[in-house]
């Protein structure tokens, strides 16, 4: 539909929006109760009585159905990441991120949800870097350029929290495509569209851009707060990037997480390159420089570059003076999990654990806690395949995303290294 001043994308759904708001919406009880969804926090057990649900084995069950679709990937193909990821977030701040489906809006829960992938992206990507862009009144803004330093988005993210006019999706992809066409064949380009609205409200041809970010070899994925949009499905596809629509906040943090591991790298694009990296070292505390980063004079603390000796706040970044890629040695060893991750831990049946023959652990070989219910009954616990030791369910979320290694084997490896020296 032009309405005058761009080409708009809608789902449907807006108009409906409006009458609703026109005839009055629910009373307050009624929101309360729809709000609260008490009846889903319940399941009925074996004599059909009702009983709360444990949260603790339902999120390990997501878990696990996580880790599992993720090892499948792994060994159906030989699988090349992209440890060095260059990732725009897109985020949504028209009209419609002020719905309260979400309480107490989409806008607030996005902005928490947001903040925690910053930390937890940089946490398991620590060579990579990462911008902000919001996107209303029909303009797109950006709040931060690709920087390594989590303190300064989430600082600006949340400067900027409020939500007004219409969203456009073409100006959004035409501003990171600027940023992102410049980043070197050895960086993976990504976009991640937190979009709300229903529609989206283009100055032109907005196929266009999809395929100006394509050739430019950008992988966008969306996740959307509404409904499915067709224009959404179709840059995602077009892409390679993955397209999903969120049932609730529990369900949009899981999906925005998902995000934060880096990818598969296209196969077209997976390219083995040599990159020149520098490994500069911490400057004395009583030592005044000019910050390239910022052009001012700062005390103490920063890093020199070891090529032109130019003053950098932070690691991992380029230096602004030479181009060289600067980072510390912790943050390469930390990318190393990523090759070769933990396998999946085995979920050890009910069978084994009753059966009098088997003399299975009553503790954790992780955290020394009990793995018996009351009633000296055996609980859920996992084994790992390799070791054959058991852990409890936190211990398993722990090792896989936390830790990347697992106990049991390294303390197998470790002994067996002692007899060989001792020999």
């Amino acid at each position: 539909m032009n309405n005058g001043v761009g080409k708009r994308w809608n789902g449907g759904g807006e108009e409906d929006e409006d009458e609703d708001e026109e005839s009055g919406g629910p009373d307050g009880w009624q929101i309360t109760y729809a709000d609260e969804r008490s009846w889903e926090s319940l399941q009925e057990d074996e004599s059909g009585l009702l009983r709360p649900i444990d949260n603790k084995i339902l999120y390990h069950a997501q878990y696990r159905r996580r880790i599992r679709s993720l090892s499948s990937q792994a060994t159906t193909a030989r699988i090349q990441k992209g440890l060095i990821r260059y990732l725009f977030v897109i985020i949504d701040f028209s009209r419609a991120a002020g719905e309260t489906d979400f309480r107490p809006s989409r806008m607030v829960v996005v902005a928490k949800l947001v903040e925690a992938f910053i930390r937890e992206f940089f946490d398991q990507n620590p060579l990579s870097q990462l911008g902000l862009v919001s996107v209303k009144d029909g303009v797109a803004q950006c709040l931060t350029e690709l920087g390594g330093s989590p303190e300064s988005h989430v600082k600006a993210l949340m400067g900027k929290l409020e939500c007004s006019g219409e969203s456009s999706l073409q100006n959004a992809l035409d501003l990171v495509h600027g940023y992102l066409k410049q980043i070197p064949s050895y960086g993976h380009r990504e976009v991640l569209v937190l979009y709300s609205a229903l529609s989206t409200c283009d100055p032109g041809d907005i196929m266009e851009t999809i395929q100006k970010c394509k050739k430019s070899k950008i992988r966008c994925s969306v996740i959307g707060l509404s409904a499915e949009l067709f224009i959404c499905k179709h840059l995602c596809q077009e892409t390679g990037g993955s397209y999903s629509v969120a049932l609730d906040e529990a369900h949009l943090k899981e999906l925005i997480l998902e995000h934060a591991p880096p990818p598969p790298a296209i196969a077209e694009f997976a390219i083995a390159n040599l990159l020149k990296m520098g490994f500069p070292q911490r400057a004395a505390e009583s030592s005044i420089a000019i910050c390239s980063c910022h052009k001012e004079a700062k005390v103490g603390g920063g890093y020199t570059c070891p090529r032109c000796k130019a003053r950098v706040c932070e690691l991992p970044t380029e230096c602004r003076v030479c181009g060289l890629t600067l980072i510390s040695s912790p943050h390469l060893a930390r990318s190393y999990h990523h090759l070769f991750p933990v396998v999946p831990f085995d979920e050890v049946p009910p069978s084994f654990l009753n059966d009098a023959h088997n003399r299975s652990p009553r503790s954790c070989f992780g955290c020394q806690q009990s793995l018996l219910n009351p009633g000296n009954k055996p609980g859920l616990r996992v084994s790992c395949p390799k070791c054959k030791q058991h852990f409890c369910l936190d211990c398993d979320i722990y090792i896989h995303e936390s830790l990347h290694n697992c106990p049991g084997c390294e303390s197998f490896r470790h002994s067996k290294s002692a007899i060989a020296s001792e020999e």
